[in-house]
């Protein structure tokens, strides 16, 4: 066990292994990290399956951003492979399914509804809103035009009604009216998922890249190991190993378990993956494909589209499927329940948090929210400017 740290780091996920990276190295700090898995990388882990396909074992993790400081920084642990991540809808069609681009497009347009009527529909769109616009499932209801109105009805009931309903385990009346208000069509015939400036794929993959960043001389690195089995918070006070700490914590594990869930469970949904290898090429025809009206998964996903791995004969697809996360041994908690009550409750344990004024949250579990890869890297990135000024 290593006693001698200056900052310790409780997860070796995005946010943690930043972190850890920008204080040894920037800060010339030495951390240690702290993580309960076998692994570093967190989430975005990936590995080779017994097939010999690289997957992502917690689910698929796409690179993307705006952010130029992101890209660069993460740039000095990766090579990239040029990526653009493309994802359909599959519905059931009158002679087997049909395949649209998600989100709505006008290609999506001209697939669902026929080359003739999506030509009328495309011309009133865009002159209504313009081309290459972004267009939210309100706004067109809102169009006196009914056929413009009728057009949001269908991409609410095809693309996002029942998909939403399965991710988030909500009848339409529970649906968020606000969320519903910001599906998108875009007024585009660009494929694309995402319209960032960097994307793409690191080379050799994720777990590469985090095992470089993390190798420092300034960091150690343990595994296996729990964080509650060597901090201790007691009345304001943090103790590693049962000796006071004063130096700089950074954790990003779950903040309700930080604090033994004494007022409550955060409530979030987690995911089950059922993995499969077949004997082809390719199983689907993109990466990721979504099932948006049938089936009780919500999406299949093919790795060797995303990572570009050349293995001939043989592929590994990953359906998805969410429920309810109760905390049982096994289960990840992997996306936050937004609300009020929810946001009330990790108010408490932000409280509690603030405590102790060495102890800062970071990520999605330690701050409750939705953060895209990017993001949380530039939170880490920020945080360590500020910790380091």
């Amino acid at each position: 066990m290593d006693h001698s740290c200056d900052c310790l780091v409780i997860g070796a996920g995005l946010a943690g292994s930043v972190a850890a990276r920008e204080l040894a190295e920037r800060g010339g700090r030495r951390v240690l990290v702290l993580e309960r898995r076998e692994h570093v990388g967190g989430n975005a882990y990936d590995c080779f399956d017994p097939a010999g396909v690289l997957i992502h074992r917690y689910g698929p993790h796409i690179f993307h951003t705006n952010h130029k400081r992101v890209h660069d920084y993460l740039s000095r642990f990766t090579a990239w492979r040029n990526y653009q991540h493309t994802v359909v809808a599959s519905l059931p069609a009158d002679k087997g399914r049909m395949e649209i681009p998600v989100p709505f497009n006008l290609i999506s347009l001209r697939t669902a509804f026929g080359a003739e009527s999506a030509r009328e529909l495309t011309s009133k769109l865009i002159a209504a809103y313009g081309a290459e616009k972004k267009v939210t499932i309100l706004e067109l209801r809102q169009n006196s035009d009914p056929e413009i109105s009728a057009l949001a009805d269908y991409v609410y009931q095809h693309v996002f009604l029942r998909y939403t309903m399965k991710q988030w385990g909500q009848t339409p009346e529970e649906i968020d009216p606000n969320t519903t208000a910001r599906v998108p069509v875009f007024l585009s015939e660009d494929c694309r998922y995402f319209q960032d400036e960097y994307q793409g794929m690191p080379l050799q993959g994720y777990t590469p890249l985090f095992e470089r960043m993390l190798d420092h001389p300034n960091i150690t690195v343990e595994l296996n190991t729990d964080a509650s089995a060597r901090l201790r918070l007691e009345d304001g006070q943090l103790l590693l190993d049962g000796a006071p700490f004063s130096g700089t914590v950074i954790y990003t594990g779950a903040a309700d378990e930080l604090f033994g869930c004494r007022y409550g469970r955060l409530p979030y949904r987690t995911l089950d993956f059922r993995f499969e290898t077949h004997p082809v090429d390719f199983w689907q025809s993109h990466g990721t494909v979504n099932y948006t009206m049938d089936q009780d998964y919500t999406r299949i996903t093919e790795f060797k589209h995303l990572t570009g791995q050349e293995l001939p004969g043989v592929t590994t697809i990953m359906k998805e499927y969410s429920r309810a996360y109760t905390g049982a041994d096994g289960e990840v908690p992997y996306y936050a329940i937004i609300n009020d009550a929810n946001n009330a409750l990790y108010a408490q344990y932000r409280a509690e948090a603030d405590r102790y004024p060495n102890l800062r949250l970071l990520g999605r579990l330690a701050e409750y929210k939705y953060y895209n890869m990017d993001a949380i890297a530039l939170r880490a990135l920020e945080l360590c400017d500020d910790l380091l000024k």
